[in-house]
């Protein structure tokens, strides 16, 4: 699976976003979509997953209620709709491929990632 961020930007408290994912390769609707996110001088961390069918989700505490993970199999997507953003949000977010039924929340759990797309949130 090749996968393709986009969506960042520059956005002030408060705003919405939404990330989008492309993934390319024929494994794509079998496969666990995840988002993470890398702040600078910080790990990367787990931001949302859902399973292969769409019938699951998980998204870490910090963004419970303001973020939402989707997925789109027939367009090969994945997205991450983001509200009520806050200057913590600020990171590169990353979109990533797991060959596996279940929900991973390690960086380590998948094994096909993007490169990345900057979303920097103004105070």
């Amino acid at each position: 699976v090749q996968l393709q961020a986009s969506g960042g930007g520059l956005v002030q408290a408060g705003d919405s976003l939404r990330l989008s994912c492309a993934a390319s390769g024929r494994t794509f609707s079998s496969s666990v979509m995840g988002w993470f996110r890398q702040a600078p001088g910080k790990e990367r961390e787990f931001v949302a997953a859902i399973r292969s069918t769409g019938g699951r989700t998980s998204h870490a505490d910090s963004v419970k209620g303001r973020f939402t993970i989707s997925r789109d199999n027939a367009k090969n997507m994945v997205y991450l709709q983001m509200n009520s953003l806050k200057p913590e949000d600020t990171a590169v977010y990353y979109c990533a491929a797991r060959d596996n039924y279940y929900i991973g929340v390690e960086t380590s759990d998948y094994a096909y990632w993007g490169q990345g797309t900057q979303v920097t949130v103004s105070s």
